[in-house]
């Protein structure tokens, strides 16, 4: 059950991107930096340039949890301004029915592989403060919190923690 395609996105993919970035907003709005109305105004043509350029190269990548219908899962990896050595996870997120199997493991580790091929040693991600179970989630990933508090960057009344790992 838990044996599909964790991949690299495609152009291809966008339509259905598209679908899984509308109910990840729609599921957990705060864990991301757009709102559902703004994600659902975007164009077609928009989401398909955004995947484009997130399918190839080492700057910025997209992996998906593709069981050849709608796609399940997603986490993204870029690189840190002034950190070199550093990929910051984003955008992760399974489908409700997908959370606490293996899954997770799999997107981090496809973009675990991902920055160590472009160089990258080092990976990093925020969670808001207050959500325990994707922090436990994290630390089961080899994550550990920095210490280091952040305002979310939408939310100003709510926080942020800092966690990192090696690749």
């Amino acid at each position: 059950m838990e044996n599909w395609d964790v991949r690299r996105v495609t152009p291809d993919d966008a339509g259905r991107m598209r679908a899984l970035r509308l109910e990840m907003l729609a599921d957990s709005p705060l864990a991301f930096l757009e709102t559902l109305a703004q994600a659902a105004a975007r164009s077609h043509e928009s989401y398909r340039q955004r995947i484009r350029q997130s399918s190839e190269g080492p700057d910025t990548a997209q992996f998906i949890v593709d069981p050849g219908g709608p796609l399940i899962g997603h986490a993204g990896g870029t690189t840190v301004p002034g950190e070199p050595g550093c990929t910051v996870i984003f955008a992760v997120y399974l489908t409700p029915a997908h959370r606490g199997g293996k899954l997770l493991g799999q997107l981090v580790e496809a973009v675990a592989d991902w920055s160590a091929a472009a160089g990258r040693d080092e990976l990093m991600l925020e969670v808001v403060c207050g959500n325990e179970r994707a922090v436990r989630a994290y630390e089961k990933l080899g994550f550990t919190d920095t210490g280091v508090r952040l305002p979310h960057p939408t939310v100003r009344v709510l926080t942020e923690l800092q966690m990192r790992r090696r690749v």
